[in-house]
C-alpha cells in the first residue's frame, strides 16, 4: 500500500500525509450516521470485469483507493491513500487489467489567491509503480500549470496507452535551447507504464475542449478566444474532422450569456454512426441532437420534451458508447437508443422495483455491467450484472451506516406561488408521522443553475429523522424546466426566486403540515443565500435561518472572480442594476429578525469565507442574533465526516432552541 504525498508530485515543499487504511464508520447517533460520507465515492470496473477499483472515505476527510476481487470476493485491499489535507484523491479508472489512472487535486495559496491544481498519476493494481502522468514544469516556467490534464480516450490503442490533454506552459529560454515554447492546451498519447509520450494535437492558446471518438482519434476541438483584456470571451467555436482527414472544418458556435447557453454544444462522438451528439435549445427547452461528421453536417433531433430539458447522456463501456439520454420529470427517466440495453433496463426495473437504475461502468466486451440503484428510502447500492449468466450480485451499499434505519418517503408536490404559478417541489415527512402541525424546514437548492431531484438526500433525510417536515422547491430560476422558468437567473430575478421559496413555507402552513411558529429555512451555497434573503423579503415568515457556505453580497461574489479568466461570465450572471444592492443579504441585514446560524469552510473557493464573516458582522451591527462556525481546512462541500456530523447536530440544536421544541 502506498501513501500519496501530492506535494512531492507537484514539486512543492514536502508535506506529511496522514491517512487511514480502513474506511471511516459512522457512530451510533443520527448526526454521525447521516453526516458520514458515502462508502463509495467512486467505482470502476477492470476491462476483464474481474476487479473493481473503489474510492472510499477514511477518517476525517481523507480517501483510500481500494481494489476488490469481483470473482472470488474477500476483503478490499488498500493500494493508495490521500489525507484530504491538502491532497484529494478524485476519480480512478482502469488503463489495463493491472494498471489504473487517477486524478489528484490540491488547493493552495499563490500570491494571496487560493488556487486549485490537478495532476494525473498511474499506479499498478497491487499498489506498486506509482508514476505521475501529468507533464512536469520547471522553475523556468512563465506561468502556473494548474490543469494537470484530462483523459479523453481510455482505449487509444488498448494496450495501456491513453489520450490526455496537456496544458503547455512556456519557459524562459535565456541560456538554453531546450526551453518549452508552446503555450495552451494540446493532446498527447501517453503510455501509462513506460510514460513515453507523443504529441497528437499541438498546443493552442484558446483551446478549451477536445473530444475523441473512443478509438484514439480527436474529432472535435473547442476554441474560446480571449478578450483584449485577457479574459475568456462568451463564445466557444467548435470544429470537427471527417473520419478520413486531419483538416478542421467548422461545426458550431456556442455563446454563454448570464448562465444561458445558445447553440449546439457537442458532448460525445459515435464513430460507428459518424455523428456527434450534443444539446441545443429547441423552442425554450434543451433537446438532444446529432450532427453528421461526414462533411454534410446533417442535423437530426434525437430526443426532446415540451415540459422539461433533456440534460444528460447515458454512456456505457470503455469507449463511452452513447446508448441513451435522461431527463427529470417527477423522477429521473431514461430513453434508451440501444434496443438490447432498453430491454435489459426494463428487466432490471422488475428485479429492483421502485429504484432508479444507472449504468456506472462495463467490462471491455460489455458482458459485465456495473450498476447503481437507488430510491428515496434507499441511499443506493452497487450491483454487478453478468449478461452471460443473467445473474446479478450486490457489490456494496452506498451508505451502510444507515442500514436498519427507517427513512422518510419523498413525495413530489406542487404548490401555488403568489402570482398563481404552480411550483414543483419535493416533500419529505418524518417516517410514521401523520404529516400535520410539524416543525418544518424549507430547503432551497444550490446553484442557482441547478434543481432538486427525487431520491435520497442526506441533509433532508437527517432533518426528517429528527422530526421535521422538509420541502425542497424547484423555484423559478432553477434549471431543467426551460428558459421561461430560468428567467434571468436566481440572482437577477431574485424577487421571483425568493418569492417562490417563501411561498413554499406559506404552503406548508396553509396545508396544515407546518406549525407556523415552528417554520425554519436551511440552505447551502445559493440555498444559503436564499435562506438569508428570504427574511429580507419577509422578516416574519421563518423563525430560524441556517445558511451553509452562503453568498451574502453579490458585488463581493463578482469581485472574487475578478482575477480569473471567467470573470466576464460571472459579471454577466450577476449583472448591474438595483437588484445587486437589494438582493444582497449583507446589505439588508437590519431586516432579518430571525436568529441566524452560519457554517463555512475556510478554504472554500466557490464562495469565499469572507462572505459569511461579512454577514455575521452586519447582523451583529444591526443588533441581530448570529453565530458563525468556521471549519478549518475544508472547502465548499465540507467533505469531512466529523465536520458534517458537527454541523447537523449543531443545526438541529439551534433550530429546536429557536422554535421552542
Amino acid at each position: 500500500m502506498r501513501k500519496l504525498c501530492l506535494a512531492l508530485a507537484f514539486g512543492l515543499t514536502p508535506l506529511a500525509v496522514a491517512a487511514q487504511d480502513v474506511p471511516a464508520k459512522p457512530g451510533n447517533n443520527l448526526a454521525e450516521a447521516f453526516g458520514a460520507r458515502e462508502a463509495v465515492r467512486q467505482i470502476s470496473l477492470s476491462p476483464d470485469g474481474t476487479k473493481a477499483a473503489i474510492i472510499q472515505p477514511t477518517k476525517g476527510h481523507g480517501s483510500a483507493l481500494m481494489i476488490g476481487d469481483m470473482v472470488n470476493g474477500g476483503e478490499l485491499k488498500t493500494i493508495l491513500t490521500s489525507s484530504g489535507n491538502p491532497d484529494k484523491l478524485g476519480d480512478c479508472h482502469w488503463s489495463t487489467d493491472t494498471r489504473l489512472i487517477c486524478r489528484i487535486s490540491i488547493t493552495s495559496d499563490v500570491d494571496g489567491e487560493r488556487l486549485g491544481f490537478s495532476r494525473i498519476v498511474a499506479i499498478d493494481a497491487d499498489g506498486k509503480n506509482l508514476k505521475m502522468l501529468s507533464a512536469r514544469t520547471s522553475d523556468r516556467a512563465l506561468g502556473l500549470m494548474q490543469n494537470g490534464g484530462s483523459l479523453i480516450d481510455w482505449g487509444a490503442r488498448g494496450d495501456g496507452s491513453a489520450l490526455m490533454t496537456r496544458l503547455f506552459v512556456p519557459e524562459v529560454s535565456t541560456g538554453t535551447h531546450i526551453a518549452e515554447s508552446q503555450s495552451g492546451l494540446g493532446v498527447e498519447l501517453i503510455d501509462t507504464r513506460s510514460l513515453s509520450r507523443k504529441q497528437i494535437e499541438p498546443a493552442r492558446e484558446s483551446a478549451v475542449d477536445y473530444i475523441s471518438d473512443g478509438r484514439g482519434n480527436v474529432r472535435i476541438i473547442g476554441l474560446q478566444p480571449k478578450t483584449g483584456t485577457g479574459y475568456d470571451s462568451g463564445k466557444i467555436i467548435y470544429s470537427y474532422r471527417t473520419a478520413d482527414s486531419r483538416a478542421w472544418k467548422p461545426l458550431t458556435t456556442v455563446t454563454v450569456v448570464a448562465g444561458q447557453t445558445a447553440g449546439f454544444v457537442p458532448y460525445a462522438v459515435d464513430p460507428a454512426l459518424n455523428v456527434v451528439y450534443g444539446f441545443e435549445n429547441q423552442t425554450g427547452h434543451t433537446a438532444l441532437y446529432s450532427i453528421a461528421l461526414d462533411g454534410s453536417l446533417t442535423k437530426k433531433l434525437v430526443l426532446s420534451r415540451a415540459d422539461v430539458d433533456i440534460d444528460d447522456l447515458v454512456e456505457v463501456g470503455r469507449q463511452n458508447r452513447v446508448v441513451g439520454a435522461t431527463f427529470v420529470t417527477d423522477r429521473r427517466e431514461a430513453e434508451f437508443f440501444d434496443p438490447a440495453l432498453k430491454t435489459l433496463r426494463a428487466a432490471l426495473g422488475k428485479a429492483l422495483p421502485g429504484k432508479i437504475i444507472t449504468f456506472i461502468d462495463a467490462s471491455a466486451d460489455e458482458s459485465k455491467l456495473l450498476l447503481f440503484a437507488y430510491s428515496d428510502v434507499d441511499p443506493g447500492r452497487y450491483y454487478l450484472f453478468d449478461k452471460k449468466t443473467r445473474s446479478m450480485a450486490e457489490v456494496l451499499a452506498s451508505r451502510p451506516g444507515l442500514d436498519g434505519l427507517k427513512l422518510a418517503t419523498v413525495k413530489p408536490v406542487t404548490y401555488q406561488a403568489a402570482d398563481g404559478t404552480n411550483i414543483p417541489a419535493y416533500l419529505t415527512l418524518p417516517a410514521g408521522s401523520d404529516g400535520k402541525n410539524l416543525p418544518a424546514i424549507v430547503m432551497p437548492h444550490g446553484g442557482p443553475g441547478a434543481r432538486d431531484e427525487w431520491g435520497f438526500d442526506w441533509l433532508s433525510q437527517y432533518f426528517a429523522a429528527r422530526g421535521y417536515a422538509v420541502i425542497q422547491p424547484n423555484f423559478r430560476g432553477s434549471t431543467g424546466y426551460g428558459d421561461a422558468w430560468y428567467e434571468k437567473n436566481g440572482f437577477q430575478s431574485w424577487r421571483t426566486s425568493i418569492g417562490d421559496v417563501n411561498d413554499a413555507g406559506r404552503w406548508l402552513v396553509k396545508s396544515g403540515v407546518a406549525d407556523p411558529k415552528k417554520l425554519a429555512i436551511v440552505g447551502w451555497s445559493y440555498g444559503g443565500y436564499a435562506a438569508l434573503q428570504s427574511s429580507v423579503l419577509d422578516p416574519d415568515l421563518f423563525k430560524a435561518i441556517v445558511a451553509i457556505a452562503p453568498v451574502t453580497d453579490l458585488d463581493t461574489l463578482r469581485n472574487e472572480a475578478r482575477n480569473f479568466t471567467n470573470f466576464p461570465q460571472v459579471d454577466a450572471l450577476i449583472g448591474h442594476g438595483p437588484w445587486v444592492a437589494e438582493g444582497s443579504p449583507a446589505r439588508n441585514a437590519g431586516k432579518i429578525k430571525a436568529p441566524v446560524l452560519l457554517f463555512h469552510g475556510d478554504i472554500d473557493t466557490n464562495v469565499r469565507i469572507g462572505e459569511s464573516r461579512l454577514m455575521a458582522d452586519k447582523i451583529k451591527s444591526a443588533g441581530g442574533k448570529v453565530e458563525l462556525v468556521e471549519f478549518k481546512g475544508l472547502d465548499h462541500q465540507l467533505d469531512d465526516d466529523t465536520a458534517r456530523a458537527q454541523m447537523l447536530g449543531k443545526a438541529d440544536a439551534f433550530l429546536r432552541s429557536a422554535m421552542g421544541l
